[in-house]
């Protein structure tokens, strides 16, 4: 048994080297442009904020001056010319040039945005940034993570119906046991007699934040994007939460924000403050669901890119710097690979338990 546990922690520990290995190769010639007889300094920055951030095209790995990249699908609306304009990233030459009037910026205020130019690609017009609906990198990042979810959750039902009364195996287990702890140790106690109308909600949540941070985790196509670590995503769970929380608001709800219960009369009247605090905490509710999860999972994301610079900004001053500092990186990073999957489950859990606190606040009796 013994020997078991040991060969499974073994092949754990070499999965992530291999991973972090992987890091290295992907990322060495993105921050080092050679040029002839010269090689620019180490840009950790550029490094860093090109892993958490958002593009237009899916990078996978660089073999010299070799980009292997998936091109994704770009898709404009010109409110200069009123067109509907749809092609492959790929059409801009990583922001060298401009196709169909477009051009992809790479540097200044503008990098990362698609902006309408001139015939000869020189000049930026004088208009609106055209609408961009295009489907970068975390949006088909997220689609991934749906469309495993659906396998997933497809291949535990059809379990149940070919064995109805028989005890649950391997993954149709663990998705049972996390099925059975929302619903009796987050949902009961936070909604009582109401917690099964809102359980397909809490559980699409939980599982969507879990997966997607287990995914990030993960440096290998079509896993490694920074989903839950991209404010514009964990703002739109918190706008369904927010949602659900004010449709469903009963009588009581609206009627403690309006006038609360308790309180002196001088804090309502003439001047409104408990109603005006209780009308913010609606917004500061979501909001502070928001910035939890954004900022923990890209807190560490940012902490082992930063480890992983540490490798290349002491390999500049010296190879020998380098691979004295590669050794204790690469343990930190390894160390960090294994916080952030115990970070991954418990931030599904806290925005879940936090989102059945609040509608169960919402939606409880007078008593």
């Amino acid at each position: 048994m013994q020997r078991v546990l040991n060969q499974k922690i073994f092949s754990l520990v070499v999965w992530f080297v291999l991973l972090t290995i992987q890091t290295f190769a992907s990322a060495d010639s993105l921050v080092f442009n050679e040029e002839p007889g010269n090689k620019k300094k180490f840009n950790a920055s550029e490094f860093i904020f090109g892993h958490i951030g958002d593009s237009h095209e899916w990078h996978i790995a660089s073999v010299g001056h070799t980009h292997i990249s998936i091109p994704l699908p770009v898709i404009l609306y010109s409110r200069l010319r009123g067109q509907v304009f749809i092609f492959l990233s790929n059409k801009f030459h990583h922001g060298h040039s401009a196709y169909k009037g477009f051009k992809l910026i790479t540097e200044g205020e503008l990098a990362g945005k698609i902006v309408e130019v001139s015939n000869d690609g020189s000049t930026i017009l004088a208009s609106p940034l055209p609408l961009d609906f295009s489907l970068k990198k975390n949006v088909v990042a997220i689609f991934f993570s749906l469309f495993l979810m659906v396998w997933l959750f497809t291949r535990v039902a059809k379990s149940y119906q070919k064995n109805p009364n028989g005890a649950p195996k391997g993954f149709q287990n663990l998705i049972e046991t996390i099925i059975l702890f929302i619903r009796d140790d987050v949902a009961k106690p936070a909604l009582g007699h109401n917690y099964f109308k809102f359980m397909p909600f809490l559980l699409s949540i939980f599982f969507f934040i879990w997966i997607n941070n287990l995914l990030g985790l993960i440096p290998i196509f079509p896993a490694g994007a920074n989903v839950t670590g991209n404010i514009a995503v964990t703002m739109a769970l918190a706008i369904f939460t927010f949602l659900v929380i004010n449709v469903h608001g009963n009588k009581h709800y609206w009627k403690h924000i309006v006038n609360t219960p308790g309180v002196p009369a001088f804090l309502k009247v003439p001047v409104p403050i408990m109603p005006i605090v209780e009308f913010a905490g609606i917004i500061i509710k979501p909001f502070v669901l928001m910035v939890r999860l954004f900022a923990n999972i890209l807190a560490g994301h940012i902490i082992v890119m930063v480890l992983l610079s540490l490798i290349f900004i002491f390999g500049s001053i010296s190879i020998y710097m380098g691979y004295g500092i590669s050794f204790v990186s690469v343990l930190l990073v390894i160390f960090m690979k294994f916080l952030e999957l115990l970070v991954a489950a418990i931030q599904a859990y806290v925005f879940t338990m936090l989102s059945a606190m609040f509608i169960g606040m919402a939606t409880a009796e007078h008593h």
